[in-house]
């Protein structure tokens, strides 16, 4: 069994599908096709929950137009102007609009995973359509069916006993099957559909390559493989041809895109080989993530997280941060979905980089009816993995340091938004 899995960027449009059709027509295995939503289209259903949530019921139809109309067009340019597929897309819009049509609840995150995991739907039933329509017998599976979450909306924990039941009576490996199912998305023991969290497609595969035993789990990208760095903006990358598990996760734990943080766990411990390669040139041998013992002669890897807010929080009556200080701090962010990307405490001080976010006043006042709250924005946290005095000096030249905190392999730094140019 395989794993493969396509992002948004590898099935943008009409040639995408093709070219995926193209790399699955040439497997010789029971193979899983986990896909994402088309393009940034998951951008475009998110705006449609929020108008949605927020009674701009014009605003949120007009979206929903301008989804269908996307989907449609790339429906045409594959099977021309009427065909299986539009039929099938016309159910799920119907379903859909039958949802836009309804109240929403007072739950946003409730909402959100009810009508952002249409994009996935739709994704797989273009996708699942041009295989078979190509000669590649392939099955669509509902994710939403087999792999059960939890009630979190918008991070859905994974029920592993029954999502590896449901799953291993839905596929049947053996005849070199092919499978078509959705990233990103689950569903409760009630049916409701929850997602997994930005980026979630990348756990999916991991999950579904866990659960078969995979012979490996295949990201398949618009990049030769995993970077040092976004060579949008910095220049001159060079491409990793292998990295430890324990690696992968330290880079992700930094930020670094490729791969989603939860992807590595369960891969890891089945020992299962994530591939990471390229959708433009799939014969590339790309980067392989697996278990390595000793040492690898890694370069440095930069890894960039722009709209930053660093706060520094200190108790008003001048006494120690201590660990009850530190409990409640941290419970305000787990209630607030706070994504805390670097810390560090003094005696009074605790200080956290965190993402922006449009709650960020409302974060403030909770906290400041009990400590003193100061913080900057507009701000960018640089980590530079595997530093050298010299990688550092390159990076940080022409930079406003803000706060910085250094170990043994990472070194990092808030400094002031910058054009990055080099």
């Amino acid at each position: 069994m395989l794993v493969y899995k396509f992002g948004g960027a590898s099935v943008k449009d009409a040639g995408g599908v093709r070219n995926l059709a193209g790399i699955v027509s040439g497997v010789n295995d029971d193979l899983i096709v986990v896909v994402s939503a088309m393009g940034k289209m998951t951008n475009a259903m998110e705006k449609i929950a929020l108008a949605y949530f927020n009674g701009e019921k014009d605003v949120c139809l007009g979206r929903f137009e301008e989804v269908k109309t996307e989907h449609l067009k790339i429906a045409d340019d594959l099977f021309g102007k009427t065909s299986e597929c539009h039929e099938k897309l016309s159910v799920w819009f119907e379903k859909l609009n039958e949802k836009l049509e309804e109240s929403p609840s007072l739950n946003f995150d409730f909402e959100y995973d009810q009508i952002v995991s249409y994009g996935e739907l739709f994704s797989t039933t273009i996708v699942n359509s041009y295989l078979n329509d190509a000669g590649v017998k392939s099955n669509w599976l509902d994710a939403r069916k087999i792999l059960k979450t939890n009630e979190q909306y918008r991070e859905a924990e994974t029920n592993w006993e029954l999502t590896e039941k449901l799953m291993k009576q839905s596929i049947a490996p053996g005849k070199n099957r092919v499978y078509v199912t959705q990233g990103f998305i689950g569903g409760t023991i009630n049916n409701i559909p929850t997602t997994l969290g930005r980026e979630g497609s990348d756990y999916t595969a991991a999950v579904l390559g866990y659960v078969f035993d995979a012979a490996s789990v295949t990201i398949w990208k618009d990049v030769p493989g995993i970077l040092n760095a976004d060579p949008r903006w910095y220049p001159g990358t060079q491409k990793i041809d292998e990295i430890s598990y324990r690696e992968a996760i330290e880079l992700a734990f930094y930020g670094a895109q490729v791969i989603h943080p939860k992807t590595i766990k369960p891969l890891e411990n089945k020992r299962i080989p994530l591939l990471v390669k390229s959708f433009l040139n799939p014969s590339s041998p790309g980067t392989r993530i697996s278990k390595i013992e000793g040492h690898l002669d890694l370069p440095s890897v930069y890894i960039l997280k722009k709209d930053q807010v660093l706060l520094t929080i200190s108790p008003k009556d001048f006494s120690f941060i201590v660990e009850n200080n530190l409990s409640e701090i941290f419970e305000v962010f787990s209630r607030r979905r706070i994504k805390v990307n670097m810390m560090h405490n003094s005696a009074i001080n605790f200080s956290v980089c965190m993402n922006d976010t449009d709650s960020l006043d409302d974060l403030l006042k909770e906290l400041s009816e009990r400590y003193v709250v100061k913080y900057n924005d507009n701000l960018e946290l640089v980590t530079v993995r595997h530093y050298t005095d010299e990688a550092v000096k390159n990076i940080l030249k022409g930079k406003e340091i803000i706060d910085s905190q250094v170990s043994r392999k990472t070194a990092r730094y808030v400094v002031r938004k910058s054009d990055w140019r080099f």
